[in-house]
């Protein structure tokens, strides 16, 4: 019995262990391209439809749990626009193809070899493959989000009570990125040298206002070598002071909203700090959209040279004024590694074309929805000049309600694809205290 045994773990180890067939440029073409012989169809849905409480029963299966649960319980309606190709930048196509072959897993999460810049793993996903998620975790992580630099300048968050539409509190910040490796547009590229630390990437953030948090700012800083813990760093306005945040605060709600250090971008943390798992390919509805075509908001936040941001409804304020595309997604589901992690896990709606996340669903531990967390993307020749031809699906507006405190933290954005305004020096500590003063 035990040699039987012995002979069966031999056979499953091997099967286990077997690489996937290697990418193709084929392989690229469909993962960069995925609208090139026609946009998704969904019965029943068609562009410029309103989905609401009356009819969404009909289109259910193309709409995630969450957002479904607000459509029927009438707190929101979308209007469906044509879906559109958003084309990342050719230089991120060819550093994908010249790693055709080169990139493949290591033997535990956490642990890629050969990738240089560009998508990892460009080929379909399989049910059959039991790291495909862990794959595309990586396409996330090494993906085109925001570029190789960004800023969001400025950035508004509102706190709101949904039951009653309150604004409690406005937070003024102005956000930064930039990948110190795996760049493939900006200047130098693939890596900025000299990286002693070996960093992977950095984000930067500053309050502006109100005047309590004044000053307030954030630091993280990404080791390439992703078992490696993050170094993430606040600065306290009115203590003047530098202190490096502790593992468990990137959990904690940040300045007082619904949405953790962690929850950025859609996942804001280390491929190792989760388990990833693949659940399927579909089509569903995820708010991408031209920000110029949207409605604005015409009354606050009006910038000097017009720009405005998106603008709000739906119950509370909760939800952006935008409208949502049938596209082909990715369903990834993350738990976390650590048993003491506040969340039992999240479901991410990864879009296939961009790898950016515009949904995302996250579990309390007891295993009940308790977040839903909204990224609406606006293509970037229809945004703001600069950022035409950049290929970055650029973040426009978020929303984060906490379904069991009816509750929601809502985000209006300038991003800007800029690298004048992340320059490497704004994402060091000594920063932190020279614009503290």
């Amino acid at each position: 019995m035990m040699f039987k045994k012995s002979l069966i773990s031999v056979a499953l180890a091997g099967v286990l262990t077997t690489p996937a067939m290697a990418a193709t440029v084929q392989d690229v073409e469909t993962s960069f391209y995925p609208y090139k012989d026609g946009a998704p169809t969904a019965a029943g849905i068609s562009a410029g439809m309103v989905i609401n409480q009356g009819n969404v029963d009909s289109v259910k299966e193309y709409l995630d749990p969450a957002m479904y649960t607000f459509l029927k319980n009438g707190d929101y309606e979308i209007t469906v626009g044509e879906t559109t190709s958003f084309d990342l930048h050719s230089s991120y196509v060819d550093a994908t193809k010249a790693s055709l072959g080169k990139v493949k897993l290591g033997d535990k999460p956490g642990v890629i070899e050969g990738s240089v810049a560009g998508r990892p793993f460009p080929e379909e996903p399989s049910m059959d493959d039991p790291r495909a998620g862990e794959k595309l975790a990586w396409n996330y992580k090494y993906g085109y989000n925001w570029g190789d630099s960004a800023a969001i300048m400025p950035f508004y968050w509102k706190y709101r009570d949904m039951k009653s539409g309150k604004v409690e509190r406005t937070v003024k910040f102005n956000f930064h990125f930039l990948n110190y490796t795996h760049r493939t547009q900006q200047e130098p590229y693939p890596a900025i040298k000299p990286n002693p630390s070996n960093l992977f990437r950095g984000i930067y953030v500053q309050v502006l206002e109100p005047f309590d948090v004044k000053n307030t700012q954030l630091l993280i800083h990404r080791y390439e070598d992703d078992l490696k813990r993050d170094n993430a760093y606040l600065y306290l306005g009115f203590q003047r002071r530098v202190r490096r945040l502790s593992t468990g605060q990137v959990t904690d709600a940040f300045l007082g909203s619904d949405i953790m250090i962690e929850d950025f971008e859609g996942y804001n943390g280390r491929i190792s700090d989760m388990n990833w798992t693949y659940k399927g390919t579909k089509t569903m509805l995820l708010p991408m959209y031209n920000h110029n075509e949207m409605a604005l908001d015409t009354e606050t936040h009006k910038d000097d040279d017009g720009y405005q941001v998106v603008a709000f409804s739906g119950k509370g304020g909760c939800f952006p004024n935008i409208t949502w595309q049938l596209r082909k997604v990715y369903v990834v589901e993350s738990d976390p590694v650590d048993p003491n992690h506040p969340i039992s896990k999240r479901q991410h709606f990864i879009d296939a074309q961009t790898f950016t996340i515009p949904r995302n669903i996250t579990y309390d531990r007891k295993g009940d929805m308790w977040k839903s967390w909204l990224i609406g993307q606006a293509h970037p020749d229809h945004h703001l000049p600069s950022n035409k031809g950049t290929g970055v699906a650029i973040d426009d507006a978020f929303s984060m309600v906490d379904l069991q405190a009816g509750h929601c933290t809502t985000g209006q954005f300038k991003g800007q694809v800029d690298p004048k305004l992340s320059p490497a020096s704004k994402f060091t500590v000594q920063n932190l205290r020279a614009s503290g003063r």
